[in-house]
């Protein structure tokens, strides 16, 4: 008999948490405040999440629309390159009368020798 009173201690306080005999209305309605509180706070901290991993889907969405964009620019720079030579160039300089000419020489770099 001594054994189912330790017992009942023992689980005294747990059956009595599980059965909802500590939590009353009053508990709730003394602390509603802060379990309003707490749950605002929670829902903000879950909303923050699901913010971040949009952003950050959204991050390496636009990131692997750049590397292609960035891909597609060289290809077409490539192209135009292999296109456009500069003896073609000349040629339609010349078809035009636009009286360019090409520079031999690249052009010359001053520097004032008082500076250094």
């Amino acid at each position: 008999m001594a054994e189912k009173s330790k017992n009942k201690q023992k689980r005294g306080w747990m059956s009595e948490l599980r059965y909802g005999r500590s939590l009353s209305i009053d508990f709730f309605k003394a602390n509603a405040w802060l379990m309003l509180l707490f749950v605002v706070a929670i829902l903000a901290l879950i909303g923050l999440r699901y913010k971040t991993k949009t952003k950050m889907a959204e991050i390496k969405q636009l990131t692997v629309e750049l590397q292609r964009a960035e891909s597609h620019k060289l290809q077409e720079k490539s192209l135009y390159m292999s296109l456009i030579r500069e003896s073609e160039m000349v040629k339609m300089v010349r078809e035009k009368n636009l009286n360019l000419e090409f520079q031999e020489q690249p052009p010359f770099e001053l520097t004032d020798d008082e500076t250094k």
